[in-house]
């Protein structure tokens, strides 16, 4: 019983769960996608690049999916993000919304140019998206597939 606290201590240590979300360490899984412990979550209303997907620029290649797993990595950096939620996807993973430091990182994707607003699944984020493509940020100035539109042309293969 001991050890059983002792080991329960040591993980809440390093991140906290409650029953309305998490607070840890985000591990960046792709640009819409991050893990905090053992719960994995994409995040709420917001579609980016996949990880494999190139974008064109100036007539040239650009790892736009590279690119944005990058920005969700420099954005969530190496202190504690809260990620709430309600439900879960077809993958289990949690639909989350989440904060660093007071930023709704959500919007913050969106609002750089590095991910779309999924107004299928929400309008929340649709005026980050106006103003991003607006000032041709990140995609935007670039030629592009929409994410969900390029995950059905490039399915994955069966393992």
């Amino acid at each position: 019983m001991t050890r059983l606290i002792g080991a329960l201590f040591t993980l809440l240590l390093s991140f906290n769960v409650d029953a309305l979300g998490v607070t840890g360490i985000a591990q960046v899984l792709d640009g819409d996608s991050l893990r905090i412990g053992k719960i994995e979550m994409r995040l709420h209303g917001i579609d980016a690049p996949e990880s494999r997907q190139t974008c064109i620029v100036s007539s040239e290649p650009w790892a736009c999916g590279q690119s944005a797993t990058r920005a969700l990595r420099e954005i969530l950096g190496r202190s504690p993000v809260r990620c709430t939620w309600t439900e879960r996807d077809q993958y289990r993973r949690a639909i989350a919304t989440c904060f660093k430091d007071g930023v709704l990182v959500n919007s913050k994707m969106v609002a750089i140019g590095m991910a779309l607003a999924y107004a299928k699944y929400s309008e929340r984020y649709v005026a980050d998206e106006v103003e991003a493509r607006k000032f041709r940020r990140g995609i935007w100035r670039s030629t592009f597939m929409e994410p969900w539109k390029w995950r059905r042309a490039h399915p994955r293969k069966q393992r």
